[in-house]
């Protein structure tokens, strides 16, 4: 098949990171796989400055570090930040957006450029983003790809969209993994350190400082791509490592007893898998990936949104449990990590392709 994945800025986010995954993947297997995305927008204010300061009105930035750099894929970027146009687009079978900008782009581009999918990621209705204009975006006639069952229970719910393939993301074991291992020798819970207001981080402190109550000698191991932010401190005890090598991420997982989410709203969320990789059992939040995952009292536990008290209960539980208990708890959490591979969520995304290529004799029936 041809394929085109149309992208936002390409960074190092985790959703960019599927994509990279499962585009370097289809292309191992044959298929003729495009990527189109935009440049980092520069402020206005910086380009005036740069106009005022004699040198001339700039083009929006070229793209920073990404998980695309790696991979030999055809990428084209844009010159400036607009909307991806036919013009930019090569003819082909499948054309692909992933998320919700694009995918008012990709509903506008001609039938040549191939059935027209939309890999949804995320439910992106945020205050920070036009909320309207996003939920729109669901209701295009797209074919939708999941990346957790939840999100086909919204698109089913919310959108009357009830035809929606899912795919479940993978985990490297290559690049994820740890040796069988006792616990730490001071009780030690991971997370990741994101402000956005729905990665639940005020929730996760708080239930972090209920554990310090009763664990008073409680470590905390976090990283983020963002540097601390002072409404959001971390507590003392706590080890932070800011945009960390990837090399450095499965040691940071591997020192943890329990990682923690406790976001309000997932769409998949890596993480919670890439600890589980490392052997470490996870208590999470009933968000996207962490329900289709986690089995609660085998691998880890499942708490309500927002709840912290219980969040607290189920991490004081894996930190009290004995030696053995903790190593069935990390055990089963490997083996959970070893059913989700990159293959087997290539496999899923090109049986979803073939489906909607299949299938697409008039697209404004889907749903």
């Amino acid at each position: 098949m041809r394929l085109t994945f149309v992208l936002p800025v390409v960074d190092l986010a985790g959703g960019n990171r599927v994509v990279a995954n499962i585009a370097d993947r289809l292309q191992q297997r044959g298929h003729a796989v495009n990527l189109v995305s935009v440049p980092r927008r520069r402020s206005y204010l910086g380009k005036l400055k740069s106009l005022i300061s004699g040198r001339g009105w700039p083009r929006d930035s070229l793209p920073g570090p990404s998980h695309f750099d790696k991979i030999s894929i055809p990428h084209h970027v844009l010159n400036f930040a607009r909307p991806v146009l036919d013009d930019d687009v090569p003819d082909g079978d499948v054309v692909i957006a992933t998320w919700w900008e694009t995918a008012e782009w990709v509903a506008n581009l001609s039938p040549k450029k191939g059935a027209k999918a939309y890999f949804m990621q995320q439910h992106e209705v945020f205050d920070y983003l036009p909320i309207e204009r996003v939920k729109a975006t669901y209701r295009l006639p797209l074919y939708k790809i999941a990346s957790s069952r939840w999100l086909v229970d919204v698109a089913a719910r919310e959108y009357g969209d009830h035809r929606v393939w899912v795919v479940h993301n993978g985990v490297d074991t290559q690049q994820f993994n740890a040796p069988p291992r006792a616990r730490q020798a001071k009780p030690t819970i991971g997370l990741l350190y994101a402000t956005p207001g729905w990665k639940g981080l005020d929730v996760s402190l708080r239930a972090i400082e209920l554990v310090r109550k009763r664990i008073p000698d409680l470590r905390i191991v976090t990283f983020g791509t963002e540097s601390i932010a002072a409404h959001l401190p971390l507590p003392a005890n706590s080890t932070f490592h800011y945009r960390p090598e990837q090399a450095l991420i499965p040691k940071l997982y591997a020192a943890c007893d329990v990682w923690l989410c406790g976001s309000y709203t997932e769409g998949f969320h890596l993480p919670p898998l890439e600890a589980m990789a490392c052997r470490c059992p996870v208590v999470s939040t009933t968000v996207g990936g962490p329900m289709d995952i986690i089995e609660s009292g085998q691998n880890g536990y499942l708490v309500p949104v927002g709840n912290a008290e219980m969040l607290a209960d189920r991490l004081v539980n894996v930190l009290n449990l004995n030696e053995v208990a903790w190593r069935a708890m990390s055990d089963a959490a490997l083996a959970t990590a070893a059913r989700y591979t990159w293959d087997n969520a290539t496999d899923s995304f090109e049986g979803a392709l073939c489906d909607v290529v299949k299938n697409d004799t008039d697209p404004h029936q889907v749903g």
